[in-house]
Parts: C-alpha cells; sequence; structure tokens
C-alpha cells in the first residue's frame, strides 16, 4: 500500500490548452483497463498550476517524486508501462536544468523553485482542484473551524492586523485594519467580495490559484464574514475565466453539502454563502467601486472616495473587497498565527508574493516568493535569465499601470515602498521581463493604448489626459516627434496622476513617465535622430546584414517576405533596403545574430 502511486496531472488552463485533459482521460483509461487501480495507483489528480508553465503539460509522479515535462498523449503508454509499473525513470521526459546543467528528476529540485516559498500557492499543483476531500485533506477548513469555535471576532482582526498582512490586488492597504472599518461601521447587512478581476494583460496570478484552490478563497472570505458580521458573499471573476468559474461554482456546493458553507456552520450559528458573479469584460471594473456598481447591475464606472466601501459599498452597506490572492492568506495566518507570517518578508511588506513570470525570459509561469527577495533573484536564479541568451534590459511591474526597472535597479528589493519609490508599482503581481530588442517608446504606447481603450471616460484627466499622451507617442514612434514632446509628456502625466478619479487614471501614466526616466535617450534618439534603437518601429529603422557575423545559413532569406535578403548557400547574404519593409522576421530566424540595426 504505502508504495502505491499517486499521479498529478497539471489541468489548469495553459497545460489544458496544450493538451493536459485529454492526457488525464488517457491515463484514467489505461490504467482503468489495466486493473492498475486496485494494485498500483492511488489515485490521478487533476491538479492547478504547477508552477513552470513554460514546460507543460506536466505530470508528477509520488511518491517517487519523478516530474515529466512537455508530455503528449502518445507519452502516457510508456508512463504507465515503465514509470507506474517498473517503477523506472524515462529520461527523454525529464526537465533539464540549464542553471545546474543537469536533468531533474522531481520539480522540487528545480532551479525554479529553489527561492520560492509558497503560501498562497501552497495546495495548486499538489491536490487535486475539484476536491474538497483534498482540501480538508491538507487541513482545509480547520482555519474556519478555529475561528469559530475560540475567537471572537475582534480576535480575528487583531490577528490579521498583527500579521500585517497587505492587499495583494495593488494597493497594498493593510487587510487587518480595512477589516476593522467594516466591523465597526453600522448596518443590518455586511457583505464580503472576492476581487476575481484580473485585467492585466499576461497576468494569471488570482486565475491559477481559483482554478487550483478555490477552496482557501472560500475559507479565507467566510473567515472575514464571521470577523466584520457579514453572512454573504460574491466572487466577481473575470467573464473569461471559464475553468476558475466552473470550480468556484462547484466548491461552493461541495463546501454546502459539507456542511462548511451556509446555516449553523460547526455548530457555531454563524451563517455564511457565496455566489459567483461573471465579470463585466472591463478592465476598470477591477477597481472597488466599479466592480461593485457592476455587481449592482449597473455601469462598471468608479465614484470618488470617500465614502469607501468598508463603510458604504455593495447596495450601500458595509462591505470588505479583497483580491484572490489576499483571501488565499487568510487560512494560514490564522493557522500558523500572525507571528509566523511576519516574520516572512520585509519590514514593511510581510509575507510573500505571487508574480506571473512572463516575457523575454526563459522560465515563464507562476512564481511565490517572500517580499523583499531582488529582483536579479526572481529573473535570474528563479527565471533562468533571458532567453536567447540576449541581454536583460529591463523588467515591468505592477501591469499595464506599473513601471519599468531597469538594469542598473537589479538589486532593488521586491516590496511595495521600494517599487513606489522607483516609479513603479506591485499591482496585483504581473512581472514582464524586457530583453534589448524590445523598444521602451514603443512598449509604453502600446500599454498607453490599452489603457486608453479601458478607461470608462468619466473623468476628463483620464479621458483626455490618456488621449492626449498617446498621440504623442504614436508621432514619436512614427517619426513625427518634435522637440518638447518629452517635457509635454511629463507634464500631462503629471496631470493625469494628480487629478485622475480612480486608480486606473492615477496609475496610468507609469509606463511612460518611468521608461521617459530610465530610457529617456531612447525618446530623444526617435525625435532627434528619428531612428529607433531597437529597430521596432518601423519608419525609424533600417537594417542591414553584418558581413563578418553572417554564416550564410539562409534562415533570414527563407523568411524574408518581400525577397529582399539574397545571397549563396554558405556566403554572407546582402539585405536590399529598398525591398525591406522592417518586419523583423529575418531578426528573430538569425541564429548568429548578424541582422543589425543602422
Amino acid at each position: 500500500m504505502q508504495n502505491k502511486k499517486t499521479i498529478f496531472v497539471c489541468c489548469g488552463t495553459g497545460c489544458q490548452a496544450s493538451g493536459s485533459m485529454k492526457i488525464y482521460q488517457t491515463m484514467q483509461k489505461i490504467i482503468s483497463k489495466l486493473d492498475l487501480d486496485v494494485e498500483v495507483v492511488a489515485d490521478i489528480k487533476k491538479t492547478g498550476c504547477h508552477g513552470l508553465c513554460q514546460k507543460g503539460p506536466l505530470v508528477h509522479i509520488t511518491p517517487q517524486e519523478i516530474t515529466y515535462i512537455h508530455v503528449k498523449t502518445t507519452d502516457v503508454q510508456e508512463i504507465i508501462e515503465r514509470s507506474i509499473i517498473k517503477d523506472e525513470v524515462i529520461d527523454r521526459l525529464l526537465y533539464f536544468d540549464k542553471q545546474q546543467n543537469a536533468k531533474i528528476q522531481s520539480k522540487n529540485d528545480w532551479s525554479f523553485e529553489k527561492k520560492q516559498f509558497r503560501i498562497a500557492l501552497r495546495h495548486c499543483g499538489c491536490i487535486a482542484n475539484d476536491s474538497i476531500d483534498d482540501y480538508i485533506a491538507k487541513g482545509g477548513y480547520q482555519a474556519l473551524e478555529k475561528v469559530l469555535k475560540t475567537m471572537t471576532p475582534q480576535e480575528v482582526i487583531d490577528e490579521i492586523r498583527k500579521s500585517s498582512l497587505r492587499g495583494r490586488g495593488g494597493g497594498g492597504f493593510l487587510t487587518g485594519l480595512k477589516w476593522s472599518f467594516a466591523a465597526k461601521a453600522q448596518g443590518d447587512i455586511k457583505y464580503v467580495i472576492c476581487n476575481g478581476d484580473e485585467g492585466d494583460p499576461g497576468a494569471f496570478m488570482d486565475r491559477s490559484i481559483m482554478e487550483g484552490d478555490p477552496h482557501t478563497v472560500l475559507e479565507g472570505m467566510a473567515i472575514c464574514g464571521y470577523a466584520i458580521g457579514a453572512n454573504r458573499a460574491f466572487l466577481y471573476i473575470r467573464d473569461e475565466y471559464g475553468l476558475a468559474v466552473e470550480n468556484m461554482k462547484k466548491a461552493i456546493a461541495d463546501a454546502h453539502a459539507r456542511g462548511v458553507m451556509g446555516q449553523n456552520i460547526f455548530g457555531s450559528g454563524f451563517a455564511f454563502d457565496a455566489e459567483v458573479v461573471r465579470g463585466g469584460g472591463a478592465f476598470v471594473c477591477g477597481e472597488e467601486t466599479s466592480l461593485i456598481h457592476s455587481i449592482e447591475g449597473s455601469t462598471g464606472e468608479p465614484t470618488s472616495k470617500p465614502p469607501f466601501p468598508a463603510n458604504q459599498g455593495l447596495w450601500g452597506k458595509p462591505t470588505i473587497i479583497n483580491n484572490v490572492e489576499t483571501w488565499a492568506n487568510v487560512p494560514v495566518i490564522i493557522s500558523k498565527g500572525a507571528d509566523w507570517f511576519a516574520s516572512i518578508g520585509s519590514e514593511k511588506s510581510k509575507g510573500t508574493k505571487v508574480f506571473a513570470l512572463v516575457g523575454k525570459i526563459n522560465n515563464t509561469g507562476l512564481v511565490e516568493v517572500p517580499m523583499g527577495i531582488k529582483l536579479r533573484e526572481i529573473i535570474f536564479d528563479i527565471g533562468g535569465g533571458i532567453e536567447k541568451k540576449r541581454k536583460f534590459k529591463a523588467v515591468q511591474t505592477g501591469g499595464p499601470s506599473g513601471g519599468c526597472i531597469p538594469e542598473s535597479k537589479l538589486d532593488l528589493p521586491i516590496d511595495y515602498d521600494s517599487l513606489i519609490a522607483e516609479g513603479s508599482m506591485m499591482g496585483s503581481g504581473g512581472m514582464i521581463v524586457i530583453d534589448d530588442r524590445t523598444c521602451m517608446v514603443e512598449f509604453a504606447r502600446y500599454y498607453l493604448k490599452f489603457l486608453s481603450e479601458e478607461s470608462c471616460g468619466k473623468c476628463v484627466p483620464c479621458r483626455e489626459g490618456i488621449k492626449s499622451m498617446l498621440k504623442i507617442l504614436n508621432d514619436i514612434c512614427e517619426g513625427k516627434g518634435q522637440e518638447g514632446d518629452i517635457e509635454l509628456l511629463e507634464e500631462i502625466g503629471s496631470m493625469v496622476k494628480a487629478n485622475s478619479l480612480c486608480g486606473l487614471g492615477k496609475t496610468a501614466p507609469n509606463p511612460v513617465l518611468s521608461n521617459i526616466k530610465n530610457f529617456r535617450d531612447e525618446f530623444e534618439a526617435h525625435i532627434k535622430d528619428k531612428r529607433c534603437p531597437a529597430g521596432v518601429c518601423k519608419n525609424l529603422t533600417k537594417l542591414y546584414i553584418d558581413q563578418e557575423a553572417c554564416i550564410g545559413c539562409g534562415l533570414c532569406a527563407k523568411s524574408c517576405p518581400t525577397a529582399a535578403i539574397s545571397g549563396e548557400k554558405k556566403q554572407p547574404h546582402v539585405l536590399d533596403e529598398a525591398k525591406c519593409i522592417n518586419c523583423n522576421s529575418c531578426r528573430e530566424r538569425c541564429a548568429v545574430d548578424a541582422i543589425r540595426v543602422h
């Protein structure tokens, strides 16, 4: 019995896109046919995200601690015959760890994992994502039982305050302090809301928690409900997150069936219920007052504060809104204690933070690290450095409203205050790594365009200010920039930050202002020299082939859509600038970096 295997198949959204559900179903079918479930296999579990999304679909086998990457349905038979029945390791399916220069058997020993510390993600990848039994087996709902049987509401709030947990949704406001406001607010009805409207491009932290460990979110919300005197909750989930919606709805139904949600929970007399609300599809609905209006059935637009939702929120009643990751931390704090949680992280930023590590990096995926860790450690130790051995240029934190941090700041500690001091922000946890082939003017333009489209348009500073900044950036990228444009961007950006109604407008200029601060020379090259140093802006780019570097492989010529490149095999090629449309396909294909920018 002790040698029975448990097979964990990642069935988060990313791995499902690569066919992991078919892998899971094929394993079930073959194992059932062979009757291995009786003799050899304890269980096959479909889980949430394991972390290293780039290598999915992932299959992990215990107790042997074997992790296989890029698994295909055609690999399933071999995995069962060799690893499940014969206890063999299939070398070709193991992960090659470049930092260790070796193939590693277990994901727990990957360099990607070594500096991580999982609290919010503690169950993701190691429990069945649709099983309340798995959650309970890991200690789930014990924290809720603890507060209902042994703690007063005020003691719960005091414990959360003592932990110094800050909201993980972007603002970083002290969670316990916010709860204390709602607890003291007058009202016969109070509400709890989970903000699962994760709208940042490239972000998937909250989605992964809801997909992989939905009960931890419910438990955290129920604990808050008891603390502030609320009996009803809403989970506002981004409409595109179909799997998260499905898993959260099932979790609610299962929690009712097991008596940890509904009436008289744990015989305490406390009642708590939750329901899922599909998001309205607007980025601005991530802002708490916009989110509230959307739940109420109104247009998702912000309103000025005060009053704050903790005093007057949903339907005019005291309301606590925290994001998914914040809720996931609450049960652990109650179970292990505020002192334990506060011992992790930096002086003013306690605990851990989950990041979606994406961009020009070798190890793309979901990571959770202690607050205070340096950017360098995340990007090079966990992330494995820049892909294709290119040079690191910057990293953007905080999503579309965040700023870009340059190479000179790689030793910056990751915490709320340090990032703000550098003109960026923590945000919900997006982290986009940028290499030397990224144009920082175009990068800022791209995010400002996104924000201009997502602005609700209610207030003039945001609506007109962002539009004006975008026009200037469009002109600069098209070669129409003028002297004074940089100063004008700074002036308008400062005005938008100071006068916008909600957080979207107040932070929208960040990518522009931080890029001007750290990469002003690129803006000046676009305006004064009419040249894009990164070779991205087509009107400002001229490419050529370095004759000494070219090896004549012909890959560039094959990828060129206008036949602008010619040359004999194994001889240096030539690029006809008159035919070149600066699509950069040749630069992407060149293996020796012989395509250069004038």
